[in-house]
């Protein structure tokens, strides 16, 4: 639930609309929710409705290490409470239990994500344009679980892939649209030499994710890491291996900011 809907709520109550047991029996929901499957079986998840009031946007499934019965009994209480779910790293038995469950559900098999849209997910047309950008073809996976995060968290997005600098004229080309971005997500794995490149062509934010693609002695995405913890490109930030999703929510946080600021 977000800041707006506990002030509608708030204000269905002034105008007669709702009575004060009836918000009361809805915002009791809100702090946290325990999850549990048939009985006797534990409590294996509680979800935090506050989230989105709290931070902007909601908490996120995250799909390893849970059965896809587990996915689908998280996913049914986000839906119901808050009006949809963002689900990262999927497997595909968990989405095709989320399909069959929300036929209506936006798939990227790609990314592994599934998402289920609602009021939490809107677009914000005041907030200024995420590029994510990727270095090779083999970099989508993290590219995508980035885009996609960033669309679903309310961001206008465009993507540029397999603009690496290992052909720097495919970069180049692609120019005019990283000079639109308010923020940059720049995805590369071998080398990671691409968003220090970048960092030095844009005056706005980039957000640098390492991947793990690369032969032996990319040593699972650590040489990207490091060369991009180094880039000689100033201000220049770097996000966990892989970590698409988390690129996606800092970008969000830059870009709400931004929004808020220039709204005073």
């Amino acid at each position: 639930m977000t800041a707006d809907r506990v002030l509608e709520l708030l204000q269905s109550v002034a105008a007669g609309q709702a009575t004060p047991a009836e918000a009361l029996e809805r915002l009791a929901w809100l702090p946290v929710e325990p999850v549990s499957g048939t009985e006797p079986e534990p409590v294996f998840a509680r979800l935090d409705h506050h989230r989105a009031i709290r931070v902007g946007f909601p908490e996120v499934v995250y799909c390893p290490g849970k059965t896809p019965d587990q996915v689908i009994g998280i996913c049914e209480r986000l839906c119901e409470r808050d009006g949809g779910f963002l689900a990262t790293r999927a497997t595909e038995a968990q989405i095709s239990a989320l399909h069959v469950r929300y036929p209506d559900a936006v798939v990227s098999r790609t990314g592994r994500i599934v998402c289920h849209e609602s009021p939490l997910f809107e677009v914000d047309p005041g907030r200024g344009l995420v590029v994510v950008a990727s270095a090779g073809t083999a970099d989508l996976p993290v590219a995508e679980e980035a885009a996609v995060t960033a669309h679903a968290l309310g961001n206008p997005v465009e993507r540029v892939y397999d603009i690496g600098v290992a052909g720097l004229h495919r970069l180049i080309g692609s120019s005019e649209t990283l000079r639109r971005a308010s923020i940059v997500i720049a995805v590369a794995g071998m080398d990671g030499a691409m968003p220090s490149v970048i960092g030095g062509l844009v005056a706005v934010p980039v957000i640098a994710v390492p991947t793990s693609t690369g032969y032996g002695t990319s040593f699972g995405g650590v040489a990207a890491l490091l060369t991009m913890l180094n880039s000689c490109a100033a201000g220049v930030t770097v996000v966990n291996i892989d970590n698409g999703f988390g690129a996606a929510c800092a970008a969000t946080r830059i870009n709400r900011e931004v929004v808020r600021v220039s709204a005073r």
